[in-house]
């Protein structure tokens, strides 16, 4: 078995539990991923599937890119290598669909967050900022100290400070999945997903199930 899929972050709900219970859920369209290539440990030196996820049309892709997927079938635009409990189990061009996970699992969703630009250091690592008395006209949202002066006279590596926030590769882990619906490839997760709308998230079997 595959230990997890690609797919695509559709947006926010909510939905009822057994108790009456409001459960607010992301909602995921994962799969169908079709394998593409299949790493053997003879070949490759370690074990994996790869998956594609999304058609396109012929003019988005390489020659080579094409060449590649020539044996699958279909064009995709995203690929991707998951590990597998037995890689000779899977062929290329086997379509693998959302009945992969369970209502009540627990897993891993990672997504690229959203690109928030320059900002500062109250935004992006919640400083509070100066006083807003004694003369302080213009420290209100400023970093304050950042390093002594002589020793070590230089600012450490690491030091929080205003800059790019967001648009990062973010793992959020331990997620249950609340239903499944396999007509429709959705997966129905307890919280909240990095990303934006329609952004591409790979969904795995959680590493460390509490």
């Amino acid at each position: 078995m595959i230990e997890g899929l690609l797919g695509r972050k559709i947006g926010m709900t909510q939905v009822f539990g057994a108790s009456g219970e409001v459960v607010p859920v992301t909602v995921l369209e994962v799969g169908p991923c079709i394998v593409t290539q299949v790493r053997t440990s003879e070949r490759d030196g370690y074990e994996a599937v790869q998956l594609g996820y999304r058609e396109v049309t012929a003019k988005r892709l390489t020659k080579p890119e094409r060449g590649h997927l020539a044996g699958a079938g279909r064009l995709l635009r995203y690929l991707r290598e998951f590990a597998a409990d037995r890689v000779d189990e899977h062929h290329v061009g086997d379509v693998v669909r959302a009945d992969l996970f369970r209502a009540g699992q627990l897993i891993d969703v990672t997504g690229t967050s959203k690109g928030r630009g320059f900002q500062g250091v109250v935004r992006r690592h919640g400083f509070s900022g100066g006083p807003r008395t004694h003369g302080q006209s213009d420290r209100h949202r400023a970093p304050g100290s950042i390093g002594a002066g002589t020793t070590p006279g230089r600012v450490w590596k690491n030091t929080r400070m205003a800059g790019r926030m967001g648009n990062r590769r973010v793992t959020v882990q331990n997620l249950q999945v609340v239903e499944v619906l396999v007509d429709r490839n959705l997966l129905l997760v307890r919280g909240s997903v990095p990303g934006a709308k329609n952004g591409l998230v790979m969904v795995r079997r959680a590493v460390r199930a509490r």
